[in-house]
């Protein structure tokens, strides 16, 4: 297993350097108001893969009550972790 891959941040308070977009973020689950659609783009390693998979967890399964952070326990959660969930697709456009 690649070493970005055994330690990429599961949650959102774990991403470092992306405090405006990883708020942002926070803030739209909170309030229930996800958008159909986000573009993530920057240079390599700023963590647009990382943000993009721990937002599929918080929307697809959310943690308690009050929480934008997504819950790492449930099935759906080690689905996405081990990139195995029908409903999350990772596409790499940079080689493809």
């Amino acid at each position: 297993m690649a070493l970005y891959h055994k330690h990429r941040p599961q949650t959102f308070d774990s991403v470092i350097g992306q405090d405006h977009v990883v708020e942002t973020i926070k803030q739209q689950i909170l309030h229930d108001r996800i958008a159909h659609a986000y573009l993530f783009s920057g240079p390599r390693g700023v963590g647009k893969t990382t943000t993009a998979r721990i937002l599929a967890k918080a929307v697809n399964c959310p943690g308690g009550k009050g929480s934008a952070e997504p819950d790492n326990e449930s099935e759906c959660a080690r689905e996405i972790n081990e990139s195995r969930c029908i409903d999350v697709i990772e596409i790499d456009a940079a080689s493809h």
